[in-house]
């Protein structure tokens, strides 16, 4: 099933680093530490696999703020998001602000509308490299005392977010084909001096570009 929590955190980026290697000299995410009124939050953003097969993949762009909805003006804090288009959660499918394709218009049929995006290439596409190429795409736009919104699912336990990644369209069989969902993306976003926000998105090249209303893919 996918998430039990699903949310945006609103804060100010206190620090990153990347992950000490393993002793294969592999490392797996570049970390981020946000301050809130509640408290400093860890979050874990993958820019590599556990298994060096599968692979990341990314977008770097900037949109208006007026493109995120709601969650542009949402105060310091976690705070929990609908799985729904214009609650502010995220989808890199359905979301007209990361798609950068067209905006088909709600009536039309969920068939329908698949078949124009597989017709229909967007005008991001992804980008594919090394942990090292993920890591020098995104930190740039990591500048200490930004405003950063983070998406993903919170910590059980302790103040942090995870799952900073694609939801949706992992393989059946894969041990995360459960967890497929839409709206429940994780993505993370810096707001640049000019209000604009910088994205970073990020997937496994096991995941689809296409899913169905349950995130599966299609």
């Amino acid at each position: 099933m996918p998430f039990a929590h699903y949310g945006v955190l609103s804060g100010t980026l206190h620090q990153h680093f990347r992950d000490t290697p393993d002793t294969e000299g592999a490392w797996f995410h570049v970390n981020l530490r946000v301050d809130t009124p509640t408290g400093r939050y860890k979050c874990a953003v993958d820019v590599d696999s556990h298994e060096s097969a599968t692979g990341v993949q990314w977008k770097v762009f900037t949109v208006d703020a007026s493109a995120l909805g709601p969650v542009a003006a949402a105060a310091p804090g976690y705070h929990e998001l609908a799985r729904t288009a214009g609650s502010g959660a995220l989808d890199y499918i359905r979301h007209p602000g990361l798609r950068g394709g067209p905006v088909w218009p709600s009536w039309l049929p969920d068939r329908v509308r698949e078949l124009l995006e597989r017709l229909v290439k967007t005008s991001r596409p992804w980008s594919s490299g090394t942990n090292l190429d993920a890591a020098l795409a995104f930190e740039p736009m990591l500048v200490v005392g930004r405003p950063v919104l983070v998406f993903g699912e919170p910590f059980n336990t302790g103040l942090g977010v995870h799952n900073i990644h694609q939801n949706q369209g992992d393989p059946f069989g894969s041990p995360w084909w459960p967890e497929n969902g839409v709206w429940q993306d994780g993505a993370t976003l810096t707001r640049r001096p000019d209000g604009r926000y910088d994205v970073f998105l990020n997937k496994f090249s096991t995941q689809k570009d296409h899913t169905d209303a349950d995130g599966h893919p299609v």
